[in-house]
Protein backbone atom coordinates (compact mmCIF):
# COMPACT_ATOMS: atom_id res chain seq x y z
CA UNK A 1 0.00 0.00 0.00
CA UNK A 2 1.32 3.48 -1.15
CA UNK A 3 1.00 6.62 1.40
CA UNK A 4 -0.38 9.41 0.77
CA UNK A 5 1.52 12.89 2.44
CA UNK A 6 -1.34 14.83 4.24
CA UNK A 7 -1.36 18.50 6.61
CA UNK A 8 -0.34 17.76 9.51
CA UNK A 9 -2.91 19.06 11.55
CA UNK A 10 -3.50 17.26 15.19
CA UNK A 11 -2.04 14.46 13.95
CA UNK A 12 -1.30 13.11 17.01
CA UNK A 13 -4.80 10.69 18.17
CA UNK A 14 -7.36 10.15 19.57
CA UNK A 15 -6.94 12.39 22.99
CA UNK A 16 -9.05 12.84 25.82
CA UNK A 17 -11.92 15.50 25.40
CA UNK A 18 -11.42 17.21 28.59
CA UNK A 19 -13.65 20.09 30.47
CA UNK A 20 -11.20 21.61 32.20
CA UNK A 21 -12.21 24.10 35.21
CA UNK A 22 -10.53 27.67 36.33
CA UNK A 23 -11.35 30.30 38.26
CA UNK A 24 -11.71 34.12 38.07
CA UNK A 25 -10.16 36.77 40.93
CA UNK A 26 -13.88 36.85 42.77
CA UNK A 27 -13.40 32.79 42.65
CA UNK A 28 -16.34 32.57 39.52
CA UNK A 29 -15.89 29.64 37.89
CA UNK A 30 -15.29 28.78 34.05
CA UNK A 31 -15.14 25.81 31.81
CA UNK A 32 -13.25 25.55 28.57
CA UNK A 33 -13.71 22.24 26.21
CA UNK A 34 -9.89 20.64 25.10
CA UNK A 35 -8.27 18.16 23.10
CA UNK A 36 -4.94 18.91 24.26
CA UNK A 37 -4.58 16.96 27.38
CA UNK A 38 -1.61 14.79 27.79
CA UNK A 39 0.59 13.26 30.70
CA UNK A 40 4.03 14.20 30.89
CA UNK A 41 5.28 12.46 33.80
CA UNK A 42 3.76 9.79 35.24
CA UNK A 43 5.11 9.37 38.52
CA UNK A 44 6.97 11.24 40.61
CA UNK A 45 6.16 13.82 40.48
CA UNK A 46 2.62 13.20 38.30
CA UNK A 47 2.37 16.19 35.78
CA UNK A 48 -0.43 16.30 33.05
CA UNK A 49 0.33 19.19 30.60
CA UNK A 50 -2.93 21.47 28.97
CA UNK A 51 -2.79 23.50 25.84
CA UNK A 52 -4.48 26.52 25.23
CA UNK A 53 -4.77 29.47 22.89
CA UNK A 54 -3.54 32.64 23.83
CA UNK A 55 -6.43 34.46 23.28
CA UNK A 56 -8.91 32.44 25.53
CA UNK A 57 -10.35 33.26 28.20
CA UNK A 58 -9.17 30.07 30.32
CA UNK A 59 -6.03 30.98 29.14
CA UNK A 60 -5.99 34.11 31.21
CA UNK A 61 -7.44 32.71 33.92
CA UNK A 62 -5.25 29.76 34.55
CA UNK A 63 -2.32 31.79 34.08
CA UNK A 64 -3.63 34.70 36.89
CA UNK A 65 -4.13 31.55 39.22
CA UNK A 66 -1.67 28.92 38.63
CA UNK A 67 -4.31 26.36 38.68
CA UNK A 68 -6.89 24.22 36.97
CA UNK A 69 -8.93 21.23 37.20
CA UNK A 70 -9.13 18.15 34.71
CA UNK A 71 -12.20 17.06 34.17
CA UNK A 72 -12.75 14.25 32.16
CA UNK A 73 -16.54 13.50 31.04
CA UNK A 74 -18.14 10.15 29.73
CA UNK A 75 -19.19 9.77 26.12
CA UNK A 76 -22.77 10.41 27.05
CA UNK A 77 -22.07 13.96 27.91
CA UNK A 78 -20.95 14.65 24.07
CA UNK A 79 -23.25 17.80 23.16
CA UNK A 80 -22.49 18.98 27.12
CA UNK A 81 -18.95 18.97 26.21
CA UNK A 82 -19.25 20.30 22.54
CA UNK A 83 -21.52 23.24 23.24
CA UNK A 84 -19.15 24.44 26.31
CA UNK A 85 -16.30 24.59 23.78
CA UNK A 86 -18.57 26.68 21.33
CA UNK A 87 -19.28 30.11 23.79
CA UNK A 88 -16.70 32.16 26.09
CA UNK A 89 -16.80 32.09 29.50
CA UNK A 90 -16.20 35.42 29.25
CA UNK A 91 -20.33 35.95 28.23
CA UNK A 92 -21.61 32.50 29.90
CA UNK A 93 -21.59 31.00 32.73
CA UNK A 94 -21.55 27.54 31.75
CA UNK A 95 -22.34 25.51 34.47
CA UNK A 96 -25.81 27.32 34.87
CA UNK A 97 -26.30 27.03 30.86
CA UNK A 98 -25.29 23.34 30.49
CA UNK A 99 -26.73 22.19 33.78
CA UNK A 100 -23.12 21.21 35.35
CA UNK A 101 -22.59 20.87 39.12
CA UNK A 102 -19.91 22.27 40.74
CA UNK A 103 -18.09 20.58 43.66
CA UNK A 104 -15.40 22.12 46.02
CA UNK A 105 -11.86 20.92 45.12
CA UNK A 106 -9.01 19.41 47.73
CA UNK A 107 -6.38 22.03 47.10
CA UNK A 108 -7.23 24.25 44.67
CA UNK A 109 -9.74 27.22 43.73
CA UNK A 110 -11.28 25.73 40.83
CA UNK A 111 -13.98 23.61 40.72
CA UNK A 112 -14.22 19.81 40.06
CA UNK A 113 -18.08 19.09 37.76
CA UNK A 114 -19.63 16.03 39.19
CA UNK A 115 -21.09 14.80 36.82
CA UNK A 116 -17.36 14.46 34.94
CA UNK A 117 -16.33 10.73 36.92
CA UNK A 118 -12.62 11.80 37.03
CA UNK A 119 -11.04 15.17 38.19
CA UNK A 120 -7.16 16.04 38.31
CA UNK A 121 -6.52 19.04 40.58
CA UNK A 122 -3.41 20.29 39.27
CA UNK A 123 -0.92 23.56 39.96
CA UNK A 124 0.96 25.07 37.48
CA UNK A 125 4.91 24.07 37.36
CA UNK A 126 5.11 26.15 33.87
CA UNK A 127 4.15 27.72 30.90
CA UNK A 128 5.60 27.28 27.80
CA UNK A 129 4.34 29.19 24.70
CA UNK A 130 4.60 26.16 21.69
CA UNK A 131 3.12 27.17 18.17
CA UNK A 132 -0.28 28.60 17.91
CA UNK A 133 -0.91 27.36 22.00
CA UNK A 134 0.71 27.78 25.66
CA UNK A 135 1.60 24.73 27.25
CA UNK A 136 1.00 24.88 30.91
CA UNK A 137 2.13 21.86 32.35
CA UNK A 138 0.46 21.24 36.00
CA UNK A 139 1.67 19.11 39.09
CA UNK A 140 -1.54 16.96 40.07
CA UNK A 141 -2.18 17.03 43.57
CA UNK A 142 -5.41 15.01 43.72
CA UNK A 143 -7.07 12.51 41.92
CA UNK A 144 -10.87 12.27 42.42
CA UNK A 145 -12.82 9.16 41.05
CA UNK A 146 -16.44 8.23 41.27
CA UNK A 147 -16.70 5.30 43.05
CA UNK A 148 -17.98 2.90 40.96
CA UNK A 149 -14.96 3.68 38.15
CA UNK A 150 -12.35 2.72 40.56
CA UNK A 151 -10.91 -1.11 40.07
CA UNK A 152 -10.35 -3.00 43.16
CA UNK A 153 -6.55 -2.54 42.56
CA UNK A 154 -6.92 1.26 42.80
CA UNK A 155 -7.35 2.24 39.37
CA UNK A 156 -9.61 3.78 36.79
CA UNK A 157 -12.17 1.39 35.64
CA UNK A 158 -12.07 2.59 31.62
CA UNK A 159 -15.42 0.74 30.96
CA UNK A 160 -17.13 2.42 34.20
CA UNK A 161 -15.99 6.17 33.81
CA UNK A 162 -16.59 5.54 29.58
CA UNK A 163 -14.17 7.98 28.73
CA UNK A 164 -14.56 10.57 25.59
CA UNK A 165 -11.93 11.41 23.08
CA UNK A 166 -11.21 13.53 20.72
CA UNK A 167 -10.25 12.58 17.10
CA UNK A 168 -9.96 14.21 13.70
CA UNK A 169 -12.16 17.19 14.94
CA UNK A 170 -15.28 14.17 16.09
CA UNK A 171 -15.85 12.52 19.48
CA UNK A 172 -14.94 9.23 19.97
CA UNK A 173 -15.47 6.26 22.95
CA UNK A 174 -12.42 4.53 23.58
CA UNK A 175 -14.03 0.81 22.09
CA UNK A 176 -13.33 -2.50 23.79
CA UNK A 177 -10.35 -3.42 25.63
CA UNK A 178 -7.86 -5.55 23.60
CA UNK A 179 -5.86 -6.64 27.06
CA UNK A 180 -3.47 -5.42 29.24
CA UNK A 181 0.06 -4.46 28.34
CA UNK A 182 2.50 -7.06 28.54
CA UNK A 183 5.02 -5.71 31.90
CA UNK A 184 4.14 -5.84 35.20
CA UNK A 185 3.05 -2.03 36.44
CA UNK A 186 5.34 -0.52 38.42
CA UNK A 187 4.50 1.38 41.45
Amino acid sequence: MSKVQIKPVRPVFPSPAGLVTSVDAEGRPNIITLGEIFNISIREPVIVGIAIAKPRYSHALISASKEFVVNLPTADMVATVDHCGMVSGRNVDKFAAYGLTALPAAEVAAPLIAECPVNIECRVLSVQEIGDHDLFAGEVVAVHVDEDGVTPDGTVSTSSVDPLCFMNWEYWTTGQPLGRIGFTRRE
